[in-house]
């Protein structure tokens, strides 16, 4: 009986899949309201419909948290005696406020982090008891999820919903969240990978310093933690996991339920997969190339042999960047000082050399820059974090920073439920003018 409705329903999409196609293809420019029949098919890409003031995506400039650059921020910011990057803690304080924190005021952060950092027992089991070959960001989100009990919103709502006041056990619950999350991420990390041998938190260390020790990995990861949390923090309001954290708290679900929702959407290969997917690939092509480091024009013979045979180049291109990710710049930097020999960072450097011109002498690629991904593998991979699978769970730390610092606002605005109206494809058919 299944294959009876199977068949009749791959006849009912080979049937109607033309008339997508032709709607994209001849059709994509004509309006439906205030909005093109192309951008109501594919995705709202580009639509102007959502608010948010933690950060601003500027295709020329990068991402801007709320209104400096990336370099601006890692300048701007009070960092730990001796460290080159900042507390991630002040890095909150910042983008909830929009004020630069002194020293003083990042170290309360730190010390409230501390207060709160402990993870329930009962997360814990529920960790364990799931089979161990689950994916790290299944194994994360559950966790999140798990601790929606402890929630103060949920509560708060419960009993007797204040919208002026909403903001606050929101911002407990970030607060709550944030804190944690290092340290559910490590206990992860070291549960599959490293013989379920745990290292305890250190209160001696801020949150950048503690997850490099309780991930077991040596200075100067912790660094690289602080970096990395910061350059992945948010990216706007429209990119999935914050779309999907957006819209679930636009329900009035609380931040356990929100930033679970986004974080599932995280782990889509089209979204924070892609970090793990770029650095398989570069492997790969390191592995066909006997592990020579190739000469510009060896290179460049690659990749006109790769995108002539119909493929992409992994961790080029940005939905909206028209300029080199300073999300990809900042690693790049920190990657020159700390491992300039590293043979995949070489790889990935000459790369950066060689395919920006090309994809610009090809034409078809909107950004020939790389983004992000092309280089948040190396520098983990180099400091022995070789676990693909998890890299999308370290990028999920980052990210909770933004999406939860926007849904506290949201809250504190009084933003409504998100609901947009969708049409049928006989209406858009109506629209464009061809319906029979």
């Amino acid at each position: 009986m299944a294959q009876i409705l199977k068949d009749r329903l791959r006849e009912k999409i080979e049937a109607h899949r033309p008339r997508t196609t032709r709607l994209l293809k001849e059709h994509g420019d004509k309006k439906i309201g205030d909005v093109t029949i192309a951008q109501a098919i594919g995705g709202m890409r580009g639509v102007k419909s959502l608010v948010t003031d933690i950060s601003y995506l500027d295709p020329f400039e990068g991402i801007r948290f709320r209104g400096k650059t990336i370099p601006e921020v890692m300048a701007a910011l009070p960092k730990p005696e001796g460290k080159d990057y900042p507390y991630v803690e002040g890095f909150w304080f910042y983008l909830l406020t929009g004020d630069v924190p002194t020293k003083e005021e990042a170290l309360t952060i730190v010390d409230e982090f501390k207060k709160r950092r402990d993870v329930p027992q009962y997360v814990i089991d529920i960790l364990r008891a799931m089979p161990r070959d689950s994916h790290p960001m299944t194994l994360f989100s559950a966790a999140v999820l798990s601790m929606q009990r402890e929630s103060k919103f949920a509560k708060f709502y419960a009993e007797g919903f204040n919208k002026m006041t909403a903001w606050e056990p929101m911002f407990e619950d970030a607060t709550d969240l944030i804190a944690k999350l290092p340290s559910v991420a490590a206990y992860i990390y070291r549960m599959k990978y490293k013989g379920d041998i745990h290292i305890p938190s250190d209160d001696n260390l801020d949150l950048g310093g503690n997850f490099a020790h309780m991930m077991g990995l040596a200075e100067p990861y912790d660094d690289v933690a602080r970096m990395y949390f910061i350059i992945h923090a948010d990216h706007e309001s429209g990119n999935v996991s914050a779309h999907a954290t957006h819209l679930v708290a636009s329900a009035l679900s609380d931040a356990y339920y929100s930033l679970s929702a986004g974080l599932d959407g995280l782990a889509g290969p089209l979204h924070g997969l892609a970090n793990q997917e770029v650095l398989k690939w570069i492997q790969n092509v390191m592995k066909k190339m006997d592990g020579k480091l190739p000469s510009e024009e060896e290179m460049k013979k690659f990749v006109w042999e790769t995108l002539n045979s119909g493929q992409v180049i992994p961790g080029y291109g940005h939905a909206v960047l028209r300029k080199t990710d300073p999300r990809y710049m900042a690693q790049r930097e920190f990657a020159l000082k700390h491992l300039p020999d590293d043979p995949i960072f070489k790889f990935v450097s000459r790369l950066y050399d060689v395919v920006p011109d090309i994809l610009r002498e090809q034409g078809k690629a909107k950004n020939p820059w790389p983004n992000v991904d092309a280089h948040s593998g190396v520098i983990q991979w180099h400091y022995g974090l070789k676990e693909y699978d998890f890299y999308t769970v370290l990028f999920g730390v980052g990210r909770a920073i933004g999406v939860l610092a926007n849904i506290t606002w949201d809250r504190a605005l009084g933003y409504p439920i998100e609901r947009p109206k969708s049409l049928t494809t006989d209406m858009l058919e109506e629209a464009a003018g061809i319906k029979k």
